[in-house]
């Protein structure tokens, strides 16, 4: 089976390598960013080397909808293209380029949370269980049939970051079987169940701006989702953005007369923020531009109107 990759994440370097790995698959090319592109994904990777090794041309592309892409991947004349870790959306032209299949890769329990930002919004929804689904892309969001899924439960202290590498790992597992499967010919494929189907809407950056008016348990809870690898839960002081990378959650026993989002206790460890309920946020590392220390009892941000 000859096959095609597009992407540009980690989760594309493991497409790469297990394809490369595969005696039944020949990896003819990896279509990825431009280098000066690289910020369209905060996880972004340069798959220089896995192209080498599995034997692959490289092709660098900002748009695989555009005419030279699709040019390109006619030529190639794929069996199979495996759309992993890239943003766009598949065309029908493009789609159509495979002789056999697009194959795509979500991490959620498809047909639950198709759309974009999966992982801060599994954080975000406090989800116990998750699970990374590779399915055959059609025309509509996440929706077609799928050909694998592999379930894991999420941690009450889960972050972006570990629940990105479980997904890395579910899929490292999950792939090669599936690729086996798939050059069978016959590939078992599961219909997803509209009943069951949920979206996931597109996050900006400033989405993750910190409500201080909201409970405590929110408020960790979006610190923990929207970190690395995406850009961070912010507040602000004297107009300068604070990004809060890691902090957890205390309860506040000597400071019922401060603010919302007021520091309220500062410790070897960071400093202790007012939250809307009786709990506080420990912020425990954070980066802003700002040389100076910031006051005691500064107020951070200012709590939304209601």
């Amino acid at each position: 089976m000859k096959a095609i990759v597009v992407g540009a994440v980690e989760s594309t370097r493991i497409a790469v390598t297990c394809l490369g790995a595969s005696r039944q698959w020949d990896l003819a090319a990896v279509f990825t960013l431009p280098s000066d592109l690289s910020h369209r994904h905060s996880d972004f990777v340069d798959l220089t080397g896995e192209a080498e090794k599995a034997g692959a041309r490289m092709v660098r592309t900002a748009n695989i909808n555009s005419d030279a892409a699709l040019q390109a991947i006619r030529d190639l004349a794929p069996d199979y293209i495996f759309v992993i870790g890239w943003s766009q959306i598949c065309g029908e032209e493009f789609r159509a380029t495979a002789k056999r299949g697009v194959v795509g890769y979500h991490p959620a329990p498809l047909p639950r949370l198709r759309g974009r930002a999966v992982i801060p919004w599994t954080i975000l929804l406090d989800e116990p269980i998750s699970a990374s689904s590779l399915f055959l892309i059609d025309a509509g969001v996440d929706s077609g049939p799928l050909l694998g899924q592999r379930y894991f439960h999420l941690a009450p202290d889960e972050t972006a970051a570990t629940l990105y590498a479980k997904h890395m790992a579910a899929l490292e597992a999950m792939l090669p079987p599936v690729l086996e499967d798939i050059a069978s010919g016959s590939p078992t494929l599961t219909i997803q169940d509209e009943r069951c189907a949920t979206y996931a809407a597109r996050r900006r950056p400033e989405d993750a701006l910190i409500d201080w008016s909201a409970p405590g348990s929110a408020i960790w809870r979006s610190v923990r989702a929207c970190g690395h690898p995406y850009p961070g839960a912010w507040t602000s002081y004297a107009a300068e953005k604070i990004v809060i990378e890691e902090a957890a959650l205390v309860p506040l026993r000597h400071h019922a007369a401060a603010m919302p989002g007021q520091i309220v206790e500062r410790l070897d460890t960071g400093f202790i923020v007012r939250c809307g309920d009786d709990q506080g946020l420990h912020v425990l590392r954070w980066q802003t531009a700002r040389e100076a220390p910031l006051p005691n009892h500064a107020i951070l941000g200012r709590a939304k109107a209601a």
